[in-house]
This record gives C-alpha cells, sequence and structure tokens, in this order.
C-alpha cells in the first residue's frame, strides 16, 4: 500500500539523488582543471574549520547562504578587488560590482578563469552555482537579470569573500 509517509520518504530520497547526480565533480571541471594538484585542494574539512569562521565553513565548504544584507560588502564603494575568503585567490574587480537591491554583493562579470560551475537543485528548479576555481568553495549563483554589457548578476555571499582596496 501506498501511504503518505511512503510518498514523501521516496520524494526525499529522490530528491537527494537529483542534487548528487547534478552537483559535477568540480575538480574535474574543465574551468577548475588549472588549480588540480593546487595545495588548496588537499586541506581537510578539518583544515577549512581551522581556518574558517563558522559562517565562512557553512558558505564556503557546505553551500550555505548568508542572510541577506547582513554583508558589510554588499555596500562597499571603494576601488579594489574582492577575493576568496578561502584562498585568497582574486574573484572580481569593483569595477563589475553594482547594486542589485538584492542584498548580497553582485557583480556583472567575474575574472577570466576565476570560477568553476556547476548546477544546483536544491530548490526544486535548477540554478547556475559557481565556485573559486582554485579552492571549489561555494561563492553564490549567477542570474540572467544583470546589467549590461553581460545581463549576468554574480550574486555573491559576502562572507565567501574578502575586500582588498586599491
Amino acid at each position: 500500500m501506498f501511504t503518505r509517509r511512503l510518498f514523501l520518504a521516496s520524494s526525499a530520497l529522490g530528491l537527494a539523488a537529483c542534487t548528487a547526480a547534478s552537483a559535477k565533480d568540480l575538480s574535474k571541471n574543465t574551468e577548475t582543471a588549472g588549480y588540480a594538484g593546487d595545495e588548496w585542494r588537499q586541506l581537510s574539512e578539518a583544515d577549512w574549520k581551522a581556518r574558517l569562521s563558522p559562517a565562512a565553513y557553512e558558505v564556503l565548504r557546505e553551500h550555505g547562504t548568508e542572510r541577506p544584507f547582513s554583508s558589510p560588502l554588499d555596500k562597499e564603494t571603494r576601488a579594489g578587488m574582492y577575493h576568496c575568503a578561502g584562498c585568497d585567490l582574486a574573484l572580481f574587480s569593483s569595477e563589475a560590482k553594482f547594486d542589485s537591491g538584492t542584498g548580497w554583493p553582485s557583480f556583472w562579470e567575474a575574472l577570466p578563469g576565476a570560477m568553476g560551475m556547476s548546477v544546483d537543485r536544491r530548490l526544486f528548479y535548477p540554478r547556475d552555482e559557481y565556485h573559486c576555481a582554485r579552492c571549489l568553495g561555494h561563492q553564490g549563483h549567477v542570474f540572467d537579470d544583470g546589467p549590461a554589457p553581460t545581463g549576468k548578476r554574480w550574486c555573491n555571499n559576502g562572507v565567501a569573500l574578502t575586500f582588498k582596496p586599491a
């Protein structure tokens, strides 16, 4: 007999399987292949926990999302570069930053070779998720509602970034 409990359990297992299947092995991704032997790829989860704040660990290593409007980097307007909080790779220039009104730091383009892409299906619909090309730390999602010239909005978790003024 197909009960409600059985239906819910099978749905949850199916969703988990879809999510796991869609999360590409980023270490084999062509965008991240240049860093395959990098020391950052050798760190254990215990190493990451020791290096990162709990909030940064949740976002970078467990694909979490910080609360909107919680990062001071959302309102940062100085010239400079935004780096991965995990490994310090430069990811964005302040020249590509804009105020999207979403509560997260947003950019219309990433630096060349800085990101690896995957598909995130955790919200029942696919989203383009991006990661630091060097340490594979989760940064955020890309949407097609950004300004010219790319029309893209790279929506980043502020806790996954550090800012270095020019």
